[in-house]
């Protein structure tokens, strides 16, 4: 697998590419917006969500589909996931048969409720299929910063494969089976990174929000388990990791809605101002219907969809979150 296709020209889908490249493969990235693509190869630069990275001259860029795609190994897609299956669709005459894909994208999909790979399989057929997760912020990628991912699939091969071509001197890949929980823990932080914001925008301290992950970590085993996973997955980089950097990191674009929503904008307002998608967003709406689904009690993701969706103020879903009935730590609400 020395000749990769990323799909999506955002910071993640330049940063995996850059990374890849540095490890020796031959990689081509591939943009949907042929403009955008242009401007990038002009100058060697992904000024809109990576700027003041120089993309290696190695690295082909195209909005060709077809040239992007003829000969690849393995395809990574970077896409943001409420796009995904219209960009997957787009490409579908082109794909290469049996070639796997990575999901590299975080969320649930909004009416299907499916996952990344989910989806993969759901416009491209029975191909093999993976996903990539685990704190890995773009901006430290690509300055060589010690990086951990996880890297799942139910095929051990195809997960060892890709951690091979991942791992170098400052990057370190673990494989797991459990494609379920890793992609889980990569929708799910994203919404409570929201929540963690509201703490901050509230100006609440270390206290509330260690408090506020925790519990909401609480909330992501609990769906896991209804939804097959394994509990153990949460307690690794596609869980706590992943939790942990997007609550606290500055760069993380879910956790500065959250932070502006404390701070009394509306969400309208957020939106209108932001270049890049906060994928918690969307992915709240999904996330709430999957715990509907599955008949699993999460109050946190179920403030969050309040104050983003029905204009409930961030103080009155921290007082309604603190004065809910007193619990065991440890117990699962409704038994």
């Amino acid at each position: 697998m020395k000749k990769v296709t990323v799909l999506g020209t955002g910071g993640w889908g330049t940063a995996i590419a850059i990374h890849l490249r540095n490890q020796g493969c031959s990689v081509t990235l591939w943009g949907r917006d042929p403009e955008y693509v242009a401007q990038i190869n002009e100058t060697r630069v992904n000024e809109r969500y990576l700027p003041g990275t120089t993309i290696p001259p190695e690295i082909a860029i195209r909005g060709d589909a077809e040239k992007s795609l003829k000969g690849a190994e393995l395809v990574l897609e970077a896409i943001p996931l409420q796009s995904l299956r219209t960009i997957l669709k787009r490409i579908a005459p082109v794909y290469p048969a049996g070639v796997p894909m990575i999901n590299c994208s975080k969320g649930i999909e909004g009416q299907t409720l499916m996952r990344g790979s989910e989806i993969i399989r759901d416009v491209l057929g029975d191909i093999p299929v993976g996903a990539l997760s685990g704190p890995s912020h773009c901006e430290e990628v690509v300055h060589g910063r010690p990086t951990g991912v996880v890297i799942a699939s139910s095929d051990p091969r195809l997960a060892e494969q890709v951690q091979l071509l991942f791992t170098g001197r400052n990057f370190r890949a673990y494989t797991n089976t459990d494609l379920v929980g890793v992609e889980l823990g990569g929708a799910v932080k994203n919404v409570i990174a929201i929540a963690a914001g509201i703490c901050d925008g509230l100006g609440y301290g270390d206290n509330s929000k260690a408090a506020l992950v925790t519990r909401g970590l609480s909330e992501l085993v609990r769906l896991g388990q209804a939804m097959g996973a394994e509990p153990q997955t949460f307690l690794g980089l596609a869980g706590v990791g992943d939790l942990y950097t997007t609550c606290a990191s500055p760069y993380g674009r879910n956790r500065a809605v959250g932070e502006r929503l404390g701070s009394g904008e509306t969400l309208d307002e957020i939106r209108k101002s932001m270049k890049q998608i906060a994928e918690g967003v969307e992915t709240t709406k999904s996330l709430r219907d999957l715990s509907i689904k599955h008949q699993v009690e999460m109050p946190i993701c179920e403030e969050v969809y309040a104050v983003l969706f029905h204009a409930k103020s961030p103080a009155e879903a921290v007082r309604d979150l603190m004065s809910r009935e007193p619990r065991a730590e440890h117990e699962v609400p409704g038994n």
